[in-house]
């Protein structure tokens, strides 16, 4: 972990047996999730630098983690059976090499449900700012709407020419933003 004013470093978090791909920090800045090369997700408690847990699962490389927003914690929650008032979580969406895409309650460290779909590595996974869909990117050249309620793909775009590669929700307007190898970058009308 960096402070970008002097530009040290002020904190190494070590575990991983192979490369880290990607790190997400939640908005309260409490917990940091990283995923690797290893087929694993780490959730790290930012305070102490102690893993929390290692989350196994995957079958292959971890491409992607992404933090779920308060509104879609709900409809997790019930999608994977749980009690909503006993307030679950936080949790956290997984995009593999192994072509699925998995949700985990990171409170308890356990893999909830698993999704699947794509023909080909996920490489992007977002939450729809409205809390009831999750939008992955895959190298299978779509871009993916998932139901998250009923766990399922309701939606499959082909988005590129090429590997999709990144996925991202405009902040202020309906659209949803994709990037490819074809070396293209695309804006998507959310209906």
């Amino acid at each position: 972990m960096w402070e970008v004013q002097t530009g040290y470093c002020v904190a190494n978090f070590r575990g991983h047996r192979d490369w880290v791909r990607m790190v997400r920090v939640t908005s309260d800045g409490s917990l940091l999730a990283s995923c690797s090369n290893d087929q694993t997700v780490r959730i790290w408690v930012v305070a102490t630098r102690e893993c929390r847990f290692e989350l196994r699962d995957h079958e292959h490389v971890v491409e992607c983690i992404c933090w779920a927003p308060d509104a879609t914690c709900p409809v997790i929650a019930e999608a994977a059976g749980l009690d909503v008032k006993k307030t679950p979580g936080p949790f956290l969406c997984s995009g593999s090499r192994d072509k699925s895409i998995k949700m985990w309650d990171v409170g308890a460290g356990v893999c909830l449900f698993t999704m699947t779909g794509h023909d080909n590595w996920v490489r992007s996974v977002v939450f729809h700012p409205g809390g009831k869909y999750l939008v992955s990117a895959s190298d299978d050249k779509t871009m993916r709407i998932w139901d998250l309620a009923n766990k399922r793909n309701s939606k499959s775009i082909e988005a590129h020419g090429h590997f999709c590669t990144c996925v991202d929700f405009h902040r202020s307007a309906p659209y949803v933003v994709t990037g490819s190898v074809d070396q293209t970058v695309k804006v998507w009308e959310c209906r």
